[in-house]
């Protein structure tokens, strides 16, 4: 088994490429992923990540007046997804697991499944805590910190499952990495407590880190050498997500909190439509990513939701 530590690691001197994909909404064809990956393709990415989602609550009203309260999980098929993607192209699936919407026991049996495909390099996160989530009022049922979710991991590895169930046939036990933010994460109460969670996720078992998007570039670099001060030694990727939209320069921040620089904001405010936008991006992206990997960068990891084309672009340019 391949390991994306070992491909960031030992990488000739050449930055990674790497991306994100979603699964696509529930009832729509797979080929919307393998559509992505296609138009990526030539640039040899060396993984894919797969996002998970959760369930959420939604209230349905019927002809009769009544509302029915149900979950509804709009995005399915990680598992499936990163399989496909493992016998289609022959690249590294990386599926995420997150904490937030569900039990240690449905991480389990995802656990398992992958274990038996043969899939096993996952990234580990905690997860949006924003919404209805299925279990999002019996904390007992479910890992509450990414730390919580490493050490299943790690018993599972082991040969140890919930309630001490022993699990036979872990010939390859499953390596990870996890996010980080150059910014802060949104609910830690400064930069220090953050960098110190994410240590603790090193010495839990994160063998590498992928950045929330940012646009700033010296955010980025400031953020790893206070974490190489703190004895953090793992690469840490940064995220990139070419902006691709006018709209983006309100809601990225909104959602996100990443600061939008100055000179990216105003050419943005004097774009007239979408397609302008998204040529500033691409060109804001290009001289991006270049100053990343000339300042040692391991790689570019993308996001491509509403960006594929804006990728692709980018990666001309830079890979």
């Amino acid at each position: 088994m391949e390991k994306v530590i070992d491909i960031i690691n030992s990488h000739d001197g050449s930055p990674v490429f790497s991306f994100e994909v979603l699964p696509p909404l529930k009832g729509n064809s797979i080929y919307k992923v393998f559509n992505i990956i296609d138009r990526l393709q030539e640039f040899d990415p060396k993984f894919v990540n797969i996002t998970s989602h959760h369930s959420e609550i939604i209230y349905r009203e019927h002809s009769d007046g009544s509302v029915t309260r149900v979950g509804v999980r709009r995005r399915p098929g990680t598992v499936a997804i990163a399989a496909a993607i493992k016998n289609k192209y022959g690249i590294i699936p990386v599926p995420h697991l997150i904490c937030n919407g569900f039990s240690r026991e449905e991480t389990e049996y995802a656990l398992l499944d992958l274990n038996f495909l043969g899939i096993n390099n996952l990234l580990l996160l905690r997860g949006d805590d924003k919404g209805n989530m299925k279990h999002k009022f019996d904390p007992s049922l479910c890992n509450i910190h990414t730390t919580d979710l490493q050490k299943q991991v790690n018993c599972f590895n082991a040969g140890v499952g919930l309630d001490d169930t022993v699990i036979e046939g872990i010939d390859t036990p499953f390596t990870y990495g996890v996010a980080c933010y150059p910014e802060k994460h949104e609910e830690a109460p400064n930069m220090g407590s953050d960098i110190r969670y994410l240590k603790m996720k090193v010495e839990a078992g994160a063998q590498y880190a992928i950045t929330q998007l940012f646009y700033d570039n010296s955010k980025y670099f400031e953020f790893v050498e206070r974490c190489r001060n703190e004895g953090i030694t793992i690469p840490i990727l940064p995220g990139i997500k070419p902006i691709s939209k006018k709209s983006q320069l309100s809601i990225l921040p909104r959602v996100f909190r990443a600061d939008i620089p100055q000179p990216l904001a105003r050419e943005l405010e004097t774009a007239r439509d979408d397609a302008e936008a998204a040529e500033i991006g691409i060109r804001w992206g290009i001289e991006q990513c270049r100053e990343l990997i000339a300042g040692g960068a391991p790689g570019i990891h993308f996001y491509t939701m509403l960006a594929s084309k804006s990728v692709y672009e980018i990666a001309k340019q830079v890979f």
